[in-house]
This record gives C-alpha cells, sequence and structure tokens, in this order.
C-alpha cells in the first residue's frame, strides 16, 4: 500500500470541522494536523515516507468512506428490466464500481430471503444464497472494490423462509437481518391502495388481479408469519447479525421490535413510531431519496420532518446510490452542522452494526476516505479511497 498525504483539506469529524493535512500508512489513518501544512513540510514526514503521494484537496472536504446498510442497488443490476436478468457477476462489478464512484466503501447488499408464487403470476424466486456465494468468491479474488457485506432482508409473508435463512451462517458475512412484511394492509402498505398503485405501474396488475394477490398474501401471512418472524430474529443471533425492523408505524410495534433485540429500525412510517424508537433506544433509519425528493414516495412520514424533530439518527440510500452522500449534505446544510449531516452516513451506520474500525478520520482508523465538492444543490465526489488505495 502507499502512504497517501491529503493537504489542504477541510477535514470533517465526527463534531467537528478542520482544514489541514491527513496522512495515510499501511492503509490506515495514521496522523491529522490542522493548519496549512505542505507536501515538503512536517506533515510529509507524519506519512513516514515523505509521502509517496500527495493529493491537493485544494479547498474540498475530506470524510470518511461512507457507510451503507440498506440498498437494494444490486438487484437492479441483476434484473435491469422485469423479466430480464443480467449475468451475476457482471451486475455484481457494476454494482460494486457504481457504489465506489457515490464514495460508498463499505455496503451491507441488501439480499431478500423468502420466496413467493401467486396465481397471479407475480411474485419472488429465490436467488440470495447463488448471489453470496459470487459476492464472496468475488471478494477473495481481489474482484471487488470496497468492502461487502450482507444484509439478509427476511420477508415475513413468503412461503420459503425458514429454508433459506438456514442456507446461511457466521462464516457469511451476515451483518444485518431485516424483519420485512409487506403483506398488504401492514405497515408500508397499512393503505393497500398504495400496494396496488405500485404493482399497476411496475408490472401492469389489473384491480381483480391486486385483489386475488393480496388475498393470497394475507392467507400466507395468517398461516406462516409468525413463525418466520421468530426464524429470523433466531437466525441473526445465529449468525451474530444485528437486527432491524422494517416500516415500523405504531408505537406498538416498535415496542414488539425491542422485545425482539431490534437495534435499528429501518424507514419507520410514522413520526409516532420514530418517536418510540427513540425511547427504546432503537437507531432510526430513513431513506436518503426521501429526503432529496422532499416527501416519501409510499406517502409515509417525510425524512426531513424526522430530521426537524431529532428523530433521525442514520441515512440510507435504498434505490439511490448517489442519494447517500447528496441526502448526508443536505442535512449538514439543515442542521447547520456539516459534521452532525455526515455522520448519519459515516459514524453512525458504523457503530450500529459494530464496525468500530471505520466511520471516522481519527488515527488508527481504515483508510477509507472521500473527497468531495459542493456545487449549489450537488456534490461532486472527487476521489474514493479504500485501506489507502484509490478506487474511484
Amino acid at each position: 500500500m502507499t502512504d497517501v498525504l491529503f493537504t489542504n483539506a477541510r477535514i470533517v469529524g465526527e463534531t467537528e470541522m478542520i482544514s489541514g493535512t491527513l496522512a495515510l500508512r499501511d492503509g490506515a489513518i495514521h496522523d491529522i494536523c490542522s493548519g496549512s501544512t505542505g507536501a515538503g513540510s512536517t506533515g510529509a514526514g507524519a506519512a513516514g515516507t515523505g509521502a509517496a503521494e500527495v493529493v491537493d484537496c485544494g479547498g474540498d472536504l475530506l470524510i470518511p468512506g461512507l457507510v451503507e446498510l440498506h440498498t437494494d442497488n444490486i438487484e437492479q443490476h441483476l434484473e435491469p428490466r422485469p423479466k430480464a436478468l443480467w449475468p451475476l457477476r457482471p451486475a455484481i462489478a457494476a454494482h460494486d464500481a457504481e457504489l465506489a464512484g457515490c464514495g460508498i466503501t463499505t455496503v451491507f447488499d441488501a439480499l431478500r430471503v423468502g420466496s413467493l408464487q401467486s396465481s397471479t403470476g407475480l411474485g419472488y424466486s429465490e436467488y440470495a444464497r447463488d448471489m453470496a456465494t459470487v459476492i464472496a468468491d468475488m471478494r477473495q479474488a481481489g474482484l471487488l472494490r470496497i468492502s461487502h457485506h450482507l444484509h439478509l432482508r427476511a420477508e415475513i409473508c413468503s412461503q420459503n423462509l425458514i429454508g433459506e435463512l438456514d442456507s446461511f451462517g457466521p462464516e457469511d458475512r451476515v451483518g444485518i437481518v431485516s424483519l420485512m412484511d409487506h403483506t398488504p394492509g401492514q405497515r408500508q402498505f397499512a393503505d393497500p391502495a398504495k400496494l396496488r398503485d405500485y404493482l399497476a405501474g411496475k408490472y401492469g396488475l389489473g384491480e381483480a388481479e391486486f385483489e386475488i394477490y393480496s388475498a393470497e398474501l394475507q392467507e400466507v401471512h395468517r398461516n406462516v408469519g409468525a413463525k418466520h418472524e421468530a426464524a429470523a430474529v433466531a437466525a441473526a443471533r445465529r449468525y451474530g447479525a444485528t437486527l432491524a425492523s422494517h416500516d415500523d408505524t405504531t408505537a406498538g410495534q416498535v415496542a414488539a421490535s425491542a422485545a425482539h433485540g431490534v437495534r435499528i429500525a429501518e424507514f419507520p412510517t410514522t413520526q409516532e413510531a420514530a418517536a418510540a424508537c427513540r425511547a427504546e433506544g432503537i437507531a432510526v433509519m430513513m431513506g436518503a431519496p426521501n429526503l432529496v425528493r422532499g416527501g416519501s414516495h409510499s406517502g409515509n412520514v417525510p425524512a426531513a420532518t424526522l430530521a426537524e424533530a431529532d428523530l433521525l439518527d442514520i441515512l440510507s440510500s435504498d434505490y439511490v446510490p448517489a442519494s447517500l452522500l447528496l441526502g448526508a449534505v443536505m442535512l449538514g446544510r439543515m442542521w447547520g452542522d456539516m459534521a452532525r449531516g455526515i455522520a448519519t452516513v459515516t459514524a453512525a451506520p458504523a457503530r450500529a452494526t459494530g464496525l468500530y474500525d471505520r466511520g471516522m478520520l481519527a488515527p488508527g482508523r481504515r483508510g477509507d476516505l472521500v473527497r468531495l465538492r459542493e456545487v449549489e444543490d450537488i456534490v461532486v465526489t472527487a476521489g474514493t479511497w479504500v485501506q489507502g488505495v484509490r478506487v474511484a
């Protein structure tokens, strides 16, 4: 690994920003100095080798690499259009490159577990085990630019969840298991019309077919919902993974999440649920697309509303990788505290998943960095480094 010295940077820590120089050595942060240290002065000596590479940031921001906890982006590369499947390895490579370009240096690839077949022709088949194996093989072969972990989205309303969960173990780097329930009339789709509109727009599903589909899913949920939820909670413990809830809507649902040992609440749909999470010590994660777009596409609570109420801890890019960095900067501007905004995509998600070696710019932490500049209503990445190696 090449030692790197970043000079003339606005360095964003977890609680403050300083102007100065940051030195990397052997893939980790070695030193941070305030002031206008140059390539030929004492800061270069801090790198230990006269700094084999010097990056003059020209006043740009230097932040920790982003930590993404829930992205469906890999599935979009796997199936870029309905029923148009892409080969696994090229799909994963494209996903990995896209995230690196967006400043994401650690990702928990969100893979659905639990399959479903419906008489309407809709449903979803098993794929997570095969994809996880390919991701691991590509990581072992050095073909991935960033650090990949697994997030198993356990679909409670499915027909084969337990078998899929049993195909994973502690060796698979499963860092998160989330409890997903997309049954019509539940959580995100408490108003079934939202699901109807979504399926009509994406698949052209008619009203009569939607009624059949809804009835079938509700029957599945009655038969196996409680059993599947218990199995997913047990699987998270078996893997040593962080447990997350999904689309909590009421304080009662949050209480049930807390009883299971949930540590992250993904996309609570109401302010009531978010406030209940705060009371239970559960970190609230909202979608950056919700923030960037100015509201939820499903009609749920706006992320900005929770941010203004001090009920937002973590951002996720969800289905738009580029939204993660932009959303963090928007929060920094909203709060008048850029360090706090950036922490929602760096230190906070790293802590929530037990990755204490990253997410902060401090000596001894991983050399995962992003150089960026703000240009009016956008942010532009000018470089991404993973353990001191530039990857984008």
